[in-house]
């Protein structure tokens, strides 16, 4: 089976009006109407039917593709996502929890925000812009930490 016989009639739609109107043609096929529309206007009196057909074949368009835009948009944002999550599993030293993240909500995003803004800190102190932080190195450092803390005194370890 063919990549394109996979593929819906929608999908297939879309696909190709997407390239199409962000194309040079679709846009001088717009603008020509638009110079047609006005230019025929002392013909038709600047009448409101008129102002209408332009109005109305605006609006009809707009409304449409702001579902074509929105699905175009949503089908590049899961390609750039999955390449993404491939370079953080292909890479050793990155952190898989970052792979699917745009799944968290919004106060979840924040608190990982705020830790790279930690980390990037500590990057900064160290002078060495070659030495790798994750995540995973950062909570491996806070137990060796508290582990180290617990062998000098056993009472104050658990506090950190």
């Amino acid at each position: 089976m063919s990549e394109k016989n996979k593929m819906g009639l929608f999908e297939r739609f879309s696909n190709a009006a997407t390239r199409f109107t962000g194309s040079s043609p679709a846009f001088i096929t717009a603008v020509a109407i638009v110079v047609i529309w006005a230019v025929s206007g002392p013909i038709f009196n600047y009448s409101q039917t008129w102002q209408l057909v332009i109005n109305t074949g605006t609006t009809i368009i707009t409304f449409l593709m702001v579902f074509l835009i929105q699905k175009a948009q949503n089908k590049d944002g899961k390609a750039i996502q999955l390449k993404l999550n491939e370079l953080i599993a292909a890479h050793e030293k990155a952190s898989n929890r970052m792979v699917d993240i745009e799944d968290l909500t919004e106060e979840e995003l924040d608190q990982l925000h705020q830790f790279y803004v930690t980390l990037s800190s500590l990057a900064k102190k160290e002078n060495n812009i070659h030495r790798s932080h994750s995540i995973d190195t950062a909570k491996k450092r806070h137990k060796q930490k508290l582990q180290h803390l617990n062998e000098i005194n056993p009472n104050e370890g658990t506090n950190a």
